[in-house]
């Protein structure tokens, strides 16, 4: 394709957001710090100066949208600023499971399959339906979106690894299901629930199915060591792309000691 071509190509093609709105009310995942936002300086003059306005911001990288980098869970993997940049970008699919999944529900590759077209080294962005229930829509319900999102089931970190996807994306909480996480035990009558349901559709007890050595954290302990990371609360224009095969990318912040970042994700489609 002629450079030309390219660009009136580009011009015609229909950009989604898929990034949650960030604001002093988005809430970051359980225990980490939220984002604070100051100004230290005003047009008219205010505080420490005059002519513009100036602002500073705290917060954890774990606010809102985000990349979990490889350095979150392992020590020696690489910084977001040391990814290269065609890593974070490239082909992927968005596959839509809000109608099979309900509170501590399990997927299994079988199911996301079904759904689209998935192939290997693409992007996986995971529609459980559980943006709904984030900070900015109506049916906001922040305990529901942290800890009774559905999460995969005991095969699917090694299916991502068989798959070699560029990275995974989620619009819950976290890629780990919330009862293989510390949220676990700061929730213990959800945990009672969570298992109750296990009992009744797998006929097994939660570390039955989930050993703790193995499966604690999966997504993040089993997967960054390999490179494949995740973004968390994905969201913005996602229920627009279900089972489509879209051009997806992430842009976080070249942070060269960042172990994880603040992120926009966007996809392309004619």
């Amino acid at each position: 394709m002629k450079p030309n071509d390219f660009l009136k190509l580009m011009d015609t093609v229909k950009m989604y957001d898929l990034t949650q709105p960030l604001s002093i009310h988005t809430p970051p995942w359980p225990s980490y710090m939220p984002l604070g936002i100051q100004y230290f300086k005003r047009i008219a003059g205010a505080h420490m100066g005059q002519g513009a306005n100036g602002q500073i911001i705290t917060t954890s990288n774990h606010v809102g949208t985000h990349m979990d980098g490889e350095i979150h869970f392992h020590a020696s993997g690489r910084s977001i600023g040391q990814v290269p940049m065609r890593e974070w970008v490239g082909q992927g699919v968005v596959v839509d499971l809000s109608k099979e999944l309900g509170d501590y529900d399990l997927y299994e590759p079988a199911l996301l399959m079904k759904k689209a077209e998935i192939k290997k080294h693409d992007i996986l962005i995971i529609n459980t339906g559980y943006h709904r229930y984030a900070w900015y829509e109506k049916g906001s319900d922040e305990v529901r979106y942290f800890v009774k999102h559905p999460g995969p089931g005991p095969k699917f970190h090694e299916w991502c690894l068989k798959m070699q996807f560029k990275w995974i994306g989620v619009d819950c909480g976290s890629a780990d299901h919330p009862m293989n996480t510390i949220i676990r035990n700061w929730h213990p009558k959800s945990f009672v629930e969570a298992e109750a349901k296990l009992k009744r559709v797998y006929g097994k007890a939660w570390d039955e199915m989930f050993p703790l050595d193995t499966y604690y954290q999966v997504m993040h302990l089993k997967l960054f060591p390999k490179k494949l990371v995740h973004a968390e609360n994905v969201g913005g224009d996602i229920d627009q792309l279900n089972n489509k095969r879209v051009w997806i990318g992430c842009f976080p912040l070249k942070g060269m000691e960042l172990e994880s970042a603040m992120c926009r994700i966007v996809a392309w489609l004619p």
